[in-house]
């Protein structure tokens, strides 16, 4: 089962490549601007997040897609990667990946190893006390 932070990673994933989420069957749709800011996802993200998930939001899926997010949120779909671009990819559990699903496929130019993929946050603070913590162990 594909957990709610999952969910939000995968969102967050696409989001940074510019898709957007189709929000009241179509009525809407939202695209944060900013994703991340220093090493947490952005409050225009979270407000997204919590549009996504609230019960008024009706059905929301990822453009491109046709699952909507309160099914990815049941016991039947998990998150895997892609076999072609390895971002993150809904699908049912126990199904083989087939690329021809992944949002990927009407994305200009991707995947692109040229680029940076998009990434989850990175609290900077911690990463730096786990390399001097490793660098400490290293000297005993």
């Amino acid at each position: 089962m594909a957990s709610k932070q999952d969910v939000r990673r995968y969102l967050a994933y696409w989001f940074q490549l510019g898709k957007k989420v189709v929000v009241n069957n179509g009525a809407a749709t939202l695209q944060p601007q900013v994703v991340l800011d220093n090493g947490r996802y952005s409050d225009e993200f979270e407000d997204c997040w919590q549009q996504i998930i609230s019960r008024g939001a009706g059905n929301c899926y990822l453009e491109g897609t046709c699952e909507t997010v309160a099914n990815l949120l049941t016991p039947t779909w998990e998150i895997n990667s892609c076999a072609r671009c390895d971002m993150p990819v809904p699908m049912p559990i126990g199904a083989v990946a087939v690329p021809a699903l992944c949002p990927c496929n009407d994305v200009p130019g991707w995947p692109n190893t040229e680029l940076p993929p998009p990434r989850s946050p990175v609290n900077t603070i911690e990463q730096l006390k786990l390399i001097r913590d490793r660098l400490q162990q290293k000297s005993h």
